[in-house]
Order: structure tokens, then sequence, then C-alpha cells
């Protein structure tokens, strides 16, 4: 076990890893790569900003207080997170892959891994509270919060958990025959774990959903309101962007554990599935402000608030005595009085 250890510090490991999966090591670093790297972060930011956008919704306004919008907050910060660690990822790719030591290499993979855990457990949570919402379970009890709060903890105990592994000693160092060939020090088994344990949390939430809507749809469906059949719509939606941005890269993990190496020509294009599984952090967001007037309202007032006050403190040449602060202070979004910005927009009689 000590020598195990030992290798993690090792700045020739990883190389020797590679050399053993990859049928070459292209690292160099070529404009069309750099193009695609800075895409990519910029991409990243975007996910970063978004979320953030979402999570100071939901703290700052009460409304948005209940298990549902706490959920949908623990998603959005994980979503953020994955952003962060993207990031991190792109940023340690390339040329700088060969200079980590198997313990950064760990860290590097794994912060992706944690992420995606989380967003799977929370994505888990949200469907057992829209269960609980419409057919009326009484689960919660009187200390409703601590138990959301203990389970959302407990989501990311578990996503840490299980993103840990590797590092704590399930890898392939010292067996290169067991090592998968998109993540070449990770053993193949363990990705198999791992993505089997995301598959069936996700067929249990289709099952769940599909029960949900056979209860609306009976002779009780009275006992879903407009609103828990809205907010039950919007996490219908982010399942399945969830799903339909994962599914290539889950199905790249399980050929990976099926090919031998240097078999399957498609492994070595991993990083277009993964890519496109990032999308899944950018589109959640849009998702939660397009299905949601109130929370869009929440999300898009710090940039109507900055705009505003931008635009008056120009025509006024910035006046030192210009006040705008009780138009964007916090009682005011605590409260969540509207106060548009023109042009105002409207659906119906309600004010966007």
């Amino acid at each position: 076990m000590g020598s195990l250890y030992s290798e993690y510090l090792s700045p020739t490991k990883v190389q020797e890893h590679y050399n053993y999966t990859k049928e070459t090591l292209d690292t160099q670093e070529t404009p069309s790569r750099k193009v695609a790297s800075a895409l990519i972060i910029i991409l990243c930011c975007a996910i970063v900003v978004e979320n953030l956008l979402v999570l100071i919704a939901v703290a700052r306004n009460s409304k948005f207080h209940s298990a549902m919008y706490l959920f949908l907050g623990n998603l959005a910060a994980s979503d953020l997170l994955a952003g962060v660690a993207f990031i991190a990822n792109t940023l340690l790719s390339g040329s700088v892959t060969l200079r980590l030591t198997p313990v950064q290499w760990f860290a590097r993979e794994g912060s992706a891994f944690i992420t995606l855990s989380a967003s799977v457990f929370s994505l888990l949570a949200i469907a057992i509270e829209r269960h609980v919402a419409i057919a009326k379970v009484k689960l919660y009890g009187s200390d409703k919060s601590c138990r959301m709060l203990l389970l959302i903890v407990a989501s990311w105990l578990i996503s840490l958990a299980l993103g840990g592994l590797p590092i704590l000693g399930w890898n392939c160092l010292g067996h290169l025959e067991a090592c998968s060939t998109v993540l070449p020090l990770y053993a193949k088994h363990y990705v198999l774990c791992v993505v089997t344990i995301f598959s069936v949390i996700l067929l249990a939430i289709v099952v769940l959903y599909i029960r949900i809507y056979c209860v609306v749809r009976s002779s009780h469906a009275d006992v879903a309101g407009p609103q828990t059949l809205a907010l039950l719509k919007t996490v219908t939606i982010v399942l399945g962007v969830f799903i339909v941005c994962w599914l290539p890269a889950f199905s790249i993990l399980l050929l990976d554990y099926a090919c031998p190496v240097h078999s399957c020509p498609i492994l070595y294009k991993a990083h277009y599935f993964f890519a496109f599984a990032t999308l899944n952090s950018l589109l959640n967001p849009v998702i939660y402000t397009w299905c949601s007037r109130d929370l869009r309202w929440e999300v898009l007032r710090p940039l109507q608030c900055w705009r505003q006050t931008a635009g008056v403190q120009g025509r006024r040449g910035g006046t030192p005595g210009h006040r705008l602060l009780p138009l964007c202070s916090s009682s005011s979004l605590e409260r969540g009085t509207h106060m548009p910005t023109s042009p105002t927009i409207l659906e119906g009689n309600t004010v966007v």
C-alpha cells in the first residue's frame, strides 16, 4: 500500500499511462487548440455567472425558500462548481497534462466527477420533492428545513466519496492493463461503477416522474395546482436536457469499458462528447428563468438595476447627489417589488 501511494507524487507516472492508452501524445499547442480552449473557458465563465445569478435570486428573496427552489439552488451550485472545474480542467490540459503528478491529475478529474455526482443527486432530490408535493405525502414533518438541509449535505458527501475513490486507491496505478482509455489513470471498473450508479439513479428519477404524471392524469388530478404543475414542467425539462447532454458521454464511458486498448478510435475523440455535456450546466439557468416568470425577474433584476443606474448617471453626468440605491436595495429585492425598466413588456396583465 505504501508503494502505491508513493507513486502519487511521481512526475513520470501520468506520461507512462498516456503512452500506454493513447495512440499518440499530440500535446502541441496549435492555434486551433488555443482557440478551442479559449472558447471553452468563455463558455465556463458564462456558466459560473448564470448560476451565480440564480443562487443570488434564490438566496435574497424569501418567496424562493421553499423546498423546490432550494433544491434548484443546490443544482445551480453544482453547475456553478462544474463551470469552475471545467475551467481548471481546460487550463491543466494539453501539454500541461504530462507534467502533472498523479495526485494532481486525480484532483483535476475528481472535481468534475464530484460536481456531476452532485447534479445527479440534486435531480433525484427534486424528483422526490415533486412526488411529495403532488402525492401530498407528509414526508418532512415539522422539521422540514432541517431534513432538506440534511438531504442536501448528504448528496454532497456521497458525491465527494464517489469522486474521491480513485485518489483513495481505486485506480490503475501499477496495473496498466486495467486502465481506462478516456481517463488513463482511472480503473475501468471504477468508471463502469460510477456510470452504472448514475444510470440507475436517472432511471429511478424517470420512474418517479412517470408515477407523478399518472397521479396528475388520474381522477385525483385536482391535488396539483397550476403552480405545482408549472414547476413539474420545469424540472421535467431540466431532467430531459440533462439526459440529452450527458447520454453521449455516458455511452463513450461504457464503450471505454468494453473496448480493449487501441481498438476503438472514437475514444480518442471523447473530449468532444464531454464538451457537449458541459452545455447542460449552461442551459439549466436558462430553463429556470424561461419557465418561471418570478425567478426570471429576480435573476435579471441586478442586471436591470445596473443598466438603469449607469443610464441615469450618464444622463446626469454622474451627479454624486443623485441616489438610486433604493431601487436595487436588498429590501426591495426581498419584497419582490416589480419595478421594471423601460421599455416595459407585458404578458397579459402581468409585467415581465
